[in-house]
């Protein structure tokens, strides 16, 4: 049951764009790990894929439960998500986890922009959504630092690709938005 009073065409863009961008993200790991699942990296890039499934399983239910209707983009961020994480992948586990830096640091910052949008709009009335996306950009910058311990700034390239996927990420964020 949805709560009274709520803000819908608000609480409808949070709920399509987290979801996008969680199943984004679950394609990115799933391309990461079709690359380098049997390495010694390979655990640590699943247990931030477990993560990312329960975050993905949570907008699931939050879609029925809101009534949101997803973006119609998924098709294309399912093929463009294997295939960032993937590609990052190919560079070797520096590369993976460059894409996860920058991926997750566009993440928890989308996710500060919703929490300050709810926060403004009423906290009370928002609390569990704000509840879900304050524990899921939590878990977010946890990604994003796993990543910097695992050398993700000495991959090839690392600025240039950071800035290639973060403008990439931006792109996805504000189409899935409205879309």
């Amino acid at each position: 049951v949805t709560p009274d009073g709520i803000n819908k065409a608000v609480v409808e863009r949070i709920i399509r764009v987290d979801h996008a961008g969680e199943y984004g993200a679950n394609r990115i790991y799933a391309g990461q790990m079709a690359v380098l699942g049997r390495s010694a990296v390979g655990p640590v890039i699943q247990q931030m894929w477990n993560q990312e499934k329960d975050h993905l399983k949570k907008f699931n239910e939050l879609m029925v439960a809101y009534r949101v209707r997803p973006t119609v983009l998924l098709p294309i961020w399912n093929v463009t998500g294997f295939v960032l994480g993937a590609g990052s992948a190919l560079l070797g586990k520096k590369g993976a986890m460059a894409c996860t830096v920058a991926v997750e640091e566009s993440i928890s910052d989308h996710y500060n922009n919703q929490i300050r949008t709810l926060m403004e709009e009423d906290p009370e009335k928002y609390r569990e959504l704000l509840q879900i996306i304050k524990q899921f950009r939590d878990d977010e910058r946890e990604h994003h630092d796993i990543a910097l311990e695992h050398n993700a700034e000495s991959a090839p390239a690392y600025s240039v690709l950071k800035i290639a996927i973060q403008l990439g990420c931006k792109a996805a964020i504000f189409l899935s938005e409205r879309i």
